[in-house]
């Protein structure tokens, strides 16, 4: 199979749609101070939201992967788009915390239909089994690449505009991405995998203590993720020395504290892509199970260090460009572990319940970062709770029998 067959339609067009979805999801944390400040409310009280957003999110993964197998992707990703753009609309009228935390299960819920678990179901699908492991790469780090850019303008926007006019333009772009739907040609799966019923594949697997070990190692990485998509941008607003006027960082227009937050999310969106590609390409040339286990141990031990020396911003900056080379690198290792395991067929049912997973961890982070925060004034603990989900995580990839339970999954365009 040549390199022209890697870079498909499907695999642009799905990556356009990640990388819109993901930019406004991860400009979440740089709305917390501006909500929080204008209504008065407790740091908690947007946390929430957002952990109400991730377990949606986690919820409605396997549902819109079970519709997406069911009706069709696009008819699956277009309705995601719709609950998306209708959530960050009516996000904007809120004005009390109840209605902020409702009205994120409808966002929460757009960002399944739009996110990984419909996406690379679809990419992966598409791809041969010598290119799987890095279109899904591919894929995930361009919906990183929406991290890069997602956060710094949402900062941008933020500084002329009130945050409610931001949410309608982030509205409008989600919207737009379904420009995108046409070049979504779904691969049909092949003859065996068809015939095995849903039920079938799941009994299997929930049967199988793989994919228990797959479930519960996702967790950390959700925890991880969205506790510091959610925080720290506060977190370094709030703790991190001043910015040195004639330094790098102010000649490159980062004067404040927030800019800095910005920046760490956007370094860390960057840092990813060449970390997402590069577990990609050792995908499909080493054991997925043992690549997340090291990737999971760094994490432990960038996050540790991090933790246990005064912030400034140049470790600000340092933790940023490490922790996101290891970012989004767990996400087409697991998804990929998932498809060699259990097959195609029916791999957008089964990657969303592990992503289940995922989200737990993450409504926990996000929850538990903004609750301590109220009780202790610091995310110290919080941030040390990661520590150890991390390092658990690295060892329960270890025993994972990496081998396929179904047969062989190839698939051809429809």
């Amino acid at each position: 199979m040549d390199r022209a067959r890697l870079i498909s339609p499907v695999l642009v067009a799905g990556s356009l749609i990640l990388l819109v979805s993901f930019a406004i999801r991860a400009s979440f944390g740089m709305f917390q101070i501006p909500i929080a400040s204008e209504f008065g409310w407790a740091r908690s009280d947007f946390s929430t939201a957002i952990a109400i957003q991730n377990l949606a999110w986690g919820l409605g993964q396997p549902a819109f992967g079970a519709l997406a197998e069911k009706l069709g992707d696009r008819r699956a990703i277009v309705l995601g788009a719709l609950f998306y753009a209708a959530g960050l609309l009516a996000s904007s009228f809120a004005i009390t915390p109840g209605q902020h935390q409702l009205i994120e299960i409808v966002v929460g819920f757009g960002i399944a239909g739009t996110g990984f678990g419909v996406i690379l179901a679809v990419v992966g699908r598409a791809a041969s089994d010598r290119h799987r492991s890095m279109a899904l790469a591919v894929a995930t780090a361009t919906g990183s690449a929406g991290q890069v850019f997602g956060a710094p303008l949402a900062e941008w926007m933020l500084g002329f505009l009130p945050w409610q006019q931001v949410f309608v333009i982030f509205a409008v772009a989600i919207l737009a991405s379904l420009l995108m739907l046409p070049m979504m040609r779904a691969p049909v799966a092949k003859k065996a995998e068809i015939e095995e019923s849903l039920g079938q594949v799941l009994k299997t697997a929930f049967r199988d203590p793989s994919y228990t070990m797959i479930f519960i190692g996702f967790f950390a990485c959700g925890y991880q993720l969205s506790f510091v998509t959610a925080h720290f941008p506060a977190f370094v607003t709030e703790v991190c020395g001043a910015i040195d006027p004639s330094g790098l960082l102010a000649s490159a227009g980062i004067a404040t504290t927030s800019a800095l937050g910005a920046l760490s999310i956007s370094l860390i969106g960057l840092a990813n892509i060449f970390g997402t590609l590069a577990a990609g390409a050792l995908g499909s040339r080493f054991p997925k199970k043992y690549l997340l286990a090291i990737i999971y141990t760094l994490r432990t031990v960038i996050a540790a260090a991090f933790i246990m020396v005064p912030m400034t911003p140049t470790t600000v900056v340092l933790f940023s460009l490490t922790m996101g080379m290891l970012w989004l690198a767990t996400v087409p290792l697991t998804s990929g572990l998932v498809a060699h395991i259990y097959g195609l067929r029916y791999m957008g049912t089964l990657y969303g319940f592990v992503f289940l997973s995922h989200q737990i961890g993450s409504f926990l982070g996000v929850w538990l970062g903004g609750r301590m925060y109220d009780v202790t004034g610091d995310y110290t603990m919080v941030w040390w709770i990661g520590v150890g989900v991390g390092a658990f995580s690295a060892l329960v990839h270890l025993p994972i029998r990496e081998r396929p339970l179904v047969a062989p999954a190839g698939a051809v365009a429809a």
